[in-house]
């Protein structure tokens, strides 16, 4: 059997083993430290626009502190992206507030901006009060519709937590996703596109919510010479040594994406003749995915196979691929909350599958994972 073919490992760029070598030098092996402070330097010169980046232990506590500093509390309603994973909408809960999700759109899969408008329109007519927050997702690194999105936060005065965990690198027309919002959080998970191992940061605006959000982080400690707390804080930042690996991964982020995109780009001219089988695209010049993931979608009515039948051939070929996000609205968890849309996030989900699109990945093995969805749907 082949060697396996994993979905998105994480590739080290060799930098990374002389930031960690320094931080156990000099005994910087714990939160806070020089390879936070320069990782840190490094987000916020990629990111640009002037704003300020902390690094943190997650990209879940990224979009909680986000939150956090947008005043969500119990009692709050927050929109979400129905269609994503469980993190986006997690620390919604964790705050005593309740998600109310929207739809998709069938373009880039994210928020679509006609739901979003609808379920502002409707929660206040039901409850008396706008949703406090907005939390559109740059899905498997597409970004979302951005100017209609912020259009609509803006007209209702609704501030926006961008969720762009799975997009450091996506631009749109021209901005890195993650500057949109008032807030953006960036996942360094081990998959993603660079890692810290694990780790997240949190984009803010201002000096000042990037000072808050490392006061929340490090335990809400007050400024005093004993410990002093008037707030909830949480243990959310980054280790030393992980960021180290991210100084590292900083230095080949721009190869990472360049490979992803070309993988992309094989697939879509490997696949553009399966009946049935369509890569995910950009829908439109201003949108530039890192695509994080190669996604497709499977119509079985056309190729007589399910998204889910392609999954289990390749796996019978050590290949793994992955079955889309199952939107938040179906989870049995968040049966109770609100949702507005037509059904499209639902549909993708049923028809769509993730490929495998590491950085590591040579061209003959995209061969032959294109090789076997082709066999598997009778070509």
């Amino acid at each position: 059997m082949r060697e396996r073919i994993y979905l998105s490992l994480a590739q080290m760029g060799g930098g990374e083993q002389a930031f960690i070598k320094e931080a156990f030098d000099t005994n910087w092996v714990v939160p806070l430290g020089p390879n936070v402070d320069a990782f840190e330097k490094d987000l916020e010169a990629f990111v640009g626009e002037g704003r300020h980046v902390v690094a943190l232990a997650s990209g879940t506590a990224a979009i909680h502190l986000g939150l956090l500093q947008l005043g969500v509390g119990p009692g709050d309603e927050v929109i979400c992206q129905s269609f994503t994973f469980a993190a986006s909408a997690n620390p919604v809960a964790y705050l005593g507030a309740k998600p109310v999700y929207v739809d998709s759109e069938a373009d880039t899969w994210n928020m679509s901006p006609r739901f979003l408008e609808e379920a502002i329109l409707d929660r206040k007519a039901k409850t008396g009060r706008y949703p406090k927050v907005i939390v559109p997702v740059h899905l498997y690194g597409m970004p979302a519709k951005l100017d209609e999105i912020c259009a609509v936060a803006a007209k209702y005065g609704i501030p926006i937590m961008e969720d762009a965990a799975e997009a450091i690198g996506s631009e749109y027309k021209g901005r890195k996703c993650g500057a949109f919002g008032e807030f953006g959080a960036l996942s360094f998970n081990g998959n993603k596109m660079i890692t810290t191992s694990g780790g997240g940061a949190l984009v803010c605006r201002t000096g000042e919510e990037a000072r808050r959000t490392m006061f929340y982080a490090t335990q809400a400690r007050e400024n005093r010479p004993y410990y002093y707390h008037e707030h909830v804080g949480y243990n959310y930042r980054m280790s030393n040594i992980c960021a180290g690996i991210g100084r590292g991964q900083m230095q080949v982020l721009a190869e990472h994406i360049a490979r992803r995109r070309a993988i992309h780009v094989l697939y879509t001219e490997l696949l553009v003749d399966v009946k049935g089988v369509e890569v995910m695209q950009n829908p439109a010049a201003e949108f530039d995915s890192n695509f994080w993931l190669t996604c497709i979608t499977v119509d079985s009515g056309v190729c007589e196979a399910t998204a889910d039948d392609i999954r289990l051939r390749l796996e019978a070929e050590n290949i793994e691929s992955r079955l889309l996000w199952r939107p938040m609205h179906m989870q049995p968890v968040y049966a109770d909350c609100p949702f507005y849309g037509d059904g499209t996030a639902e549909r993708i989900f049923n028809k769509g599958l993730c490929l495998p699109s590491g950085s590591s990945l040579t061209d003959e093995q995209i061969r032959a994972v294109a090789g076997v969805i082709k066999n598997s749907v009778g070509r």
